[in-house]
């Protein structure tokens, strides 16, 4: 017997989604298994212990567990190094540091992937090509330079990317965005992240590769790093903090890059060397062990979503059938009055806060209104189920995580319920 309601058109729908699912449903099955194998075996190598979740606190000198966490995460991406930090604020503030760290004024950064998701712009300093109207403390501000090209037919624009790369030889850094962030474009592949990397370095060696990384780990069976990416930087309130890790955020990739990405985010002389982790270890260490499996389940979700949207005929990204590079499932609503249904009904099927009604809101570092609907126990943490999108056109809504799929199934449906009380289906 159920214990939520929904139209009988509604559960209908559901068994037909679920049914064309289940193949897919069975090879991510297989390929969590990979991960938790590969994630379970760094445990082993580094010698993970209860000795490790000891809480350190002030200067966190000789926290034996902090650097526990780094060489865990550096084998699990296929890193030579990392650093793991509760204090990282986002995966924007991991991305900020990591260029910080080895960008100098004079440098240039160069995305490939078009213009990068919103709140980074303000880091960079620029926004469509022009100023930001506040770049205090910029990378612009610092005398770093920056352009980007666009994508072309849902793809890098290799001849752009090979003459800007010789005709430019100051291009310290390049920059690409796995995941589609608030844009409808597909996500990008290791394979496309391998083949790139090769052209960059055949015509500039010296560059720097970067991913951001958010939202695609544990999605493929490699990491950016094993394919010729040089950092990688992500959040832990994402895929690799498995909805246990409570905030944070990390960086991976070659040891030289760490050490200056570290000294920038304590000082130099210092870096990865202090800094009191306050307990969180254990909830660290038992978040990343559980996040194959979780980022499974939210595949399995935004798999289930594609499929029943588009028996519905509304258009997503990735389609149904299509490879997937992240976890993010777009949706395109059509207009305003969907869109905020569809969230509010997600909302109502939330753990925590299922009573609140989700707002537009003017959020920092965005150029308009945006929508979340998140009833998460971790705030903000993307992995345990949320939906939110700009309140401008199309009207797209970006859905991504649930730490199982049934909680996932659930909230899809409570947000399909919305739109047909609403008379929007």
């Amino acid at each position: 017997m159920s214990c939520f309601v929904f139209d009988n058109k509604i559960l209908d729908l559901a068994d037909k989604a679920e049914k064309m699912s289940r193949s897919a449903f069975l090879k991510i099955n297989k390929q969590s298994e990979l991960h938790q194998q590969r994630v379970l075996k760094a445990f082993i190598d580094q010698r993970v212990s209860s000795g490790h979740f000891f809480a350190s606190t002030g200067y966190g000198y000789n926290d034996y567990g902090r650097d526990c966490i780094d060489k865990v995460f550096a084998q699990v991406l296929c890193g030579e190094d990392a650093i793991v930090r509760h204090n990282f604020a986002s995966g924007t503030h991991a991305i900020t540091t990591a260029l910080f760290g080895v960008l100098r004024p004079g440098d240039k950064m160069l995305s490939i992937t078009g213009e990068p998701y919103d709140t980074l712009m303000s880091v960079i300093g620029f926004r469509g090509g022009d100023d930001c109207s506040n770049s205090l403390g910029s990378l612009k501000d610092f005398g770093i330079d920056y352009s980007q090209v666009d994508f072309c037919n849902d793809s890098f624009d290799i001849n752009k990317i090979k003459t800007i790369l010789k005709e430019q030889k100051n291009i310290k850094l390049v920059y690409i965005q796995r995941s589609k962030g608030y844009s409808f474009r597909r996500s990008l592949s290791t394979t496309q992240i391998k083949n790139v990397s090769a052209i960059v370095k055949s015509i500039s060696p010296q560059s720097i590769i970067m991913c951001d990384n958010c939202y695609c780990e544990f999605v493929e069976t490699i990491e950016p790093l094993y394919v010729g990416a040089d950092l990688v930087a992500g959040s832990l309130i994402k895929n690799p903090g498995g909805g246990i890790a409570p905030c944070g955020g990390y960086i991976a990739g070659k040891k030289k890059l760490i050490n200056q990405c570290a000294n920038r985010f304590t000082n130099p002389g210092v870096g990865k060397e202090m800094g009191a982790t306050l307990g969180l270890n254990k909830k660290i260490l038992m978040g990343v062990f559980n996040a194959p499996i979780v980022t499974g389940e939210a595949l399995k979700t935004a798999i289930f979503a594609a499929a029943i949207f588009e028996i519905l005929s509304f258009e997503v990204n990735p389609n149904f059938g299509e490879a997937r590079f992240d976890i993010v499932q777009a949706i395109k609503l059509k207009n305003e009055k969907s869109l905020l249904a569809f969230c509010r009904g997600i909302q109502k099927a939330s753990p925590i806060d299922s009573f609140v009604t989700p707002e537009p809101w003017f959020m920092p570092g965005y150029d308009c209104k945006v929508v979340m609907a998140a009833g998460t126990f971790n705030q903000g943490s993307s992995i345990e189920l949320s939906a939110d999108a700009p309140l401008k056109d199309p009207f797209t809504v970006w859905v991504q995580g649930s730490l199982n799929f049934f909680c996932g199934k659930i909230a899809i449906l409570s947000g399909l319920q919305e739109l047909f009380n609403e008379g929007c289906l």
